[in-house]
């Protein structure tokens, strides 16, 4: 199985930028810490450091979330930095931040590029997620079934579970064929605006699909992006119905998804499986007709190897 390629997608520029704000529900892995600004603005350093925030509790451990906060800050954007860039970009003064970097190198996460010397990410920092995907029961379990979607369709397979308001893709077959847009597995996607997204919503009790829907704020990504609940509920309803969700260019133009729900042994949504065609190749009516029950077989598959928790 390829689980990953370098890739980018690019969207129209929107309004506002999303946040995240995940919470605990059943289905839902726990939210992240609050480490959260990780691209908030802040005024220029002062000279003397302040006193840092209180901790949420007596066993959080502020040093390492701040050396977490320098690892997020780096990202596409953001390939190399100075150390006040990244004092900027994770919200902390330069003090702080030139503490995290001198431990992040000495731990080989972080280095200076031999040009420039302004800092990079090292390869090290792969193993931090690697870890994750290859102790994930799902990732495993989709394995064959991902590249058997794949090779039907024609078209590139992803399996995602969900993270606060967003999904993140876990493991992905790529198609042979030109695709118009590109994401590589790690990528989030909005629950709102993303045929995975939905397919996992249409799964909760209502009153928690509109509680997530409501935690962050739903910018219209492109011209078709559906930015209400009210809206977004009704698509829900729809894949309820029918067994898969669809999206028709709402988080990126020329690209669609059709998505079915996985689900663990105790019948809980704990992700979802979807096919990404491009409208170059396909107009939705055929899409669903052709695809739909590829992407629910394979989603019933994966689910029927899945363990309880």
């Amino acid at each position: 199985m390829r689980t990953s390629t370098a890739r980018h997608r690019s969207s129209e520029p929107t309004a506002s930028a999303e946040a995240a704000a995940p919470s605990t529900t059943p289905g839902t892995p726990p939210a992240h810490p609050p480490v959260a600004a990780l691209s908030a603005q802040v005024p220029e350093a002062p000279a003397t450091e302040p006193a840092p925030e209180p901790a949420p509790d007596g066993l959080f451990n502020l040093s390492l979330a701040k050396g977490l906060q320098v690892l997020c800050a780096f990202n596409a954007a953001h390939r190399s930095m100075t150390l006040a860039e990244i004092a900027q970009a994770a919200g902390m003064t330069k003090a702080s931040a030139q503490r995290s970097v001198h431990t992040l190198q000495a731990l080989g996460y972080i280095g200076k590029h031999p040009s420039t010397r302004r800092f990079v990410l090292l390869p090290r920092v792969v193993e931090l997620g690697f870890n994750y995907l290859d102790a994930h029961p799902m990732i495993s379990a989709a394995h064959t079934y991902l590249a058997q979607l794949a090779r039907q369709s024609g078209e590139t397979a992803t399996l995602s579970e969900p993270a606060g308001t967003h999904m993140v893709y876990l493991a992905q077959v790529l198609t042979t064929q030109h695709i118009p847009v590109l994401t590589p597995v790690g990528t989030q996607v909005p629950l709102y605006a993303s045929s995975c997204g939905r397919a996992y919503l249409s799964q909760l009790p209502a009153a928690q699909a509109q509680a997530l829907l409501q935690q962050a704020p739903m910018p219209a990504r492109t011209r078709a992006t559906l930015t209400t609940v009210d809206a977004v509920m009704a698509q829900l309803a729809q894949c309820q119905q029918t067994g898969y969700a669809t999206n028709c260019e709402e988080l990126f133009l020329g690209d669609m998804g059709i998505a079915a729900p996985v689900f663990n042994a105790r019948g809980v949504v704990v992700g979802a499986i979807h096919l990404a065609p491009p409208t170059s190749r396909w107009n939705m009516a055929d899409a669903q007709q052709a695809l739909a029950p590829l992407v629910i077989e394979c989603a019933r598959a994966v689910s029927q190897l899945l363990p309880a928790d």
